[in-house]
């Protein structure tokens, strides 16, 4: 099992900036894909951007894809989403998570678990 610690959420303008950061503990980092993924209040939990366990693939939710990215630290078992452009529909919190299965890039909400506590982020306009 990993345990993961969301942190970096804030109160932002639009058109600014944040970066998010997950830390991990437990299993080996380095073997799983990560996700980022949002909920805003009354919606369903959304999917936002994933990263490969070597880091070489990333993949985005269109309605982000340009304005955030993802990478990741194995060496400090972080992974991060920058967040650039910020609008007031991103306006959420974020959480992040591992696959499920090592070596494997999952692409649904439910190829992902060991989610972590999630991070306020709020844009104003």
């Amino acid at each position: 099992q990993v345990q993961l610690v969301a942190s970096g959420g804030g109160l932002v303008q639009a058109g600014g900036s944040l970066r998010l950061s997950c830390a991990a503990s437990g299993r080996t980092f380095s073997s799983y894909a990560m996700g980022w993924f949002r909920q805003a209040p009354g919606k369903e939990r959304e999917f936002v951007a994933a990263i490969s366990w070597s880091g070489g693939d990333t993949y985005y939710a269109d309605s982000v894809k340009g304005r955030f990215t993802i990478s990741r630290d194995n060496a400090k078992n972080t992974v991060y989403l920058q967040m650039n452009s910020l609008k007031p529909e991103d306006t959420a919190v974020y959480y992040c998570a591992a696959d499920k299965i090592p070596y494997r890039l999952g692409s649904r909400l439910g190829d992902f678990g060991s989610w972590g506590q999630g991070t306020q982020v709020t844009v104003s306009s």
